[in-house]
């Protein structure tokens, strides 16, 4: 989509000579105009919902709130957050918000955070079979592993279900990530969870101070604070006691070009730093319209921006232009 969007954006550029925009300008372009389409899903999706509590819009093909959700659930994650030791090496309480040096992605949006209350098992792997847990001083039988359930590597911080009970001492694995034997491990239950609820740093104080009201095992609650989440109880500790879903930020879209064509540079998708726009494919207009307001703007060319605005409200009106 990403090429379609460019190559729109330089036929209206280029149709009154009006400029030529580089690769590099473009993708700055890019990035704004994507996420100016992502804020505006949320937005959206509130109007939607109150249009249709109040009956003002329809169902199955008249359904608005639909596209809106299914646009918006491609962006949710769940990833184990990563503990913050204190400075002697321990497992505290505080957790790293979901990021890109942490958990991979970027959070936008924090939507749930579970707390698993059953630790099934903690020990060490003894010996490496791809696939596999194993471990020859314990019996996973008695212990109540059960398929589903989730085994955490604490020496790498990765994290796993189990597939199969293949013996008291060995575990069929999802994911293979015991490489090393002498790794830490956690097995907690998958159905024994409770949810956070996230409270101000001002309320937490009187909450521990009360016996009614104080967070529990069963009735948790988070604070944040400079990217850090603390969890209450503070016996909630390690990698894998602590499961956040959240809407990620979209990735910053990315043209990419590895010669030139008479001039002009030649699309290449095989470049690795390669990324298509994440929004669906009916936003394409919009994006060509929104990273055209950024060229006029660029070029001082009121005339583009004008015909840019004017195109989008015209083409698909969002409710916040309806309103």
């Amino acid at each position: 989509m990403i090429n379609s969007v460019r190559n729109t954006v330089l036929s209206v550029l280029n149709k009154n000579n009006y400029g030529y925009i580089s690769p590099s300008d473009f993708n700055l372009y890019s990035q704004q105009a994507q996420m100016e389409v992502y804020e505006e899903y949320f937005s959206n999706f509130n109007k939607a919902t109150n249009f249709e509590n109040s009956r003002q819009s329809g169902t199955d093909y008249a359904d608005l709130v639909k596209p809106i959700a299914e646009a918006l659930d491609f962006f949710i994650v769940s990833d184990n957050l990563y503990p913050k030791p204190n400075s002697l090496g321990m497992d505290t309480n505080n957790f790293y918000n979901p990021s890109v040096t942490t958990t991979g992605n970027e959070s936008y949006m924090i939507n749930k955070v579970i707390c698993y209350t059953n630790k099934k098992v903690a020990g060490v792997n003894t010996s490496v079979t791809p696939n596999q847990l194993v471990d020859s001083v314990v019996n996973f039988n008695t212990l109540g592993v059960v398929p589903g359930d989730i085994v955490v590597n604490n020496t790498t911080n990765q994290s796993t279900t189990v597939d199969a009970i293949l013996s008291s001492f060995e575990l069929e694995l999802v994911n293979d990530i015991f490489l090393a034997s002498g790794d830490r491990y956690t097995i907690y239950s998958y159905s024994e969870y409770s949810e956070a609820e996230r409270v101000s740093n001002g309320k937490i104080s009187a909450l521990n101070m009360s016996m009614l009201t104080a967070p529990s095992i069963m009735f948790p609650a988070y604070t944040q604070s400079d990217g850090i989440m603390t969890l209450y109880p503070k016996s909630i500790v390690g990698y894998g006691a602590v499961n956040a879903t959240y809407f990620r930020y979209p990735k910053p879209p990315k043209w990419t070009y590895i010669s030139l064509t008479n001039g002009e540079p030649a699309f290449d998708q095989s470049q690795p730093d390669y990324q298509d726009f994440e929004v669906p494919l009916e936003d394409e207009y919009k994006l060509a319209m929104k990273i055209l307001q950024y060229c006029g703007i660029s070029i001082r060319e009121q005339q583009v921006v004008q015909f840019a605005m004017a195109q989008e409200q015209h083409e698909q009106p969002t409710f916040s232009q309806q309103q």
